[in-house]
């Protein structure tokens, strides 16, 4: 019965560490978490906006074009 006793011990202390190992693995990836959340933008973007205005349009002066060709 001693034999049992010291295995029912090392399974009680190997759960408690196993248990506390996923707490404290629980608790450092919270504050990984809110650490990268609260990381401020280093680049961003900019937006602009313009307003374009078409340019004048002037007139093209009107010209006759006579082309001549020769049957072949």
């Amino acid at each position: 019965m001693n034999v049992r006793a010291g295995s029912r011990r090392t399974r009680f202390w190997r759960g408690l560490v196993i248990l506390f190992s996923l707490g404290v693995a629980f608790v450092v990836g919270i504050g990984v978490g809110e650490a990268l959340h609260d990381q401020p933008d280093l680049g961003g973007t900019q937006t602009l906006i313009r307003t374009l205005r078409p340019l004048p349009i002037t007139p093209i002066p009107a010209e006759t074009v006579t082309v001549t060709t020769t049957a072949p």
